[in-house]
């Protein structure tokens, strides 16, 4: 029964379900604001773990130069931090390896003419 899925009222449960496709998925409103698409389909989300309650965000910027690392990191500690069991996001901003236009999603190729 679909509603069943929908149900989930223990803490304890909610905390076992979350995956890292939940947290991908809560990355995807972390947008660039220059290209206007999410940081997860451009390729910037490198690497998620989850450790009990904590999140982990390994991210990259498009060039190290990009002024936005404050404030994608405040994002991902928003979006993340809101979904259920998380009581806290760290994210960690990396330059190695850099990132390339190859690192997007094929939908995010298209979106930016590549």
């Amino acid at each position: 029964m679909p509603d069943e899925q929908q149900v989930d009222t223990a803490p304890a449960a909610q905390n076992e379900a979350l995956t890292e496709e939940d947290v991908f998925e809560a990355l995807e409103e972390v947008i660039d604001p220059e290209l206007g698409l999410d940081f997860v389909s451009l390729g910037l989300v490198y690497d998620v773990a989850i450790e009990g309650e904590e999140v982990y965000v390994t991210f990259t910027l498009t060039t190290p130069a990009c002024p936005i690392g404050p404030q994608v990191s405040e994002q991902m500690k928003e979006f993340v931090g809101d979904l259920p069991g998380v009581s806290a996001v760290h994210p960690k901003m990396v330059f190695d390896p850099a990132w390339s236009p190859e690192m997007m999603t094929d939908d995010a190729k298209f979106a930016l003419g590549f």
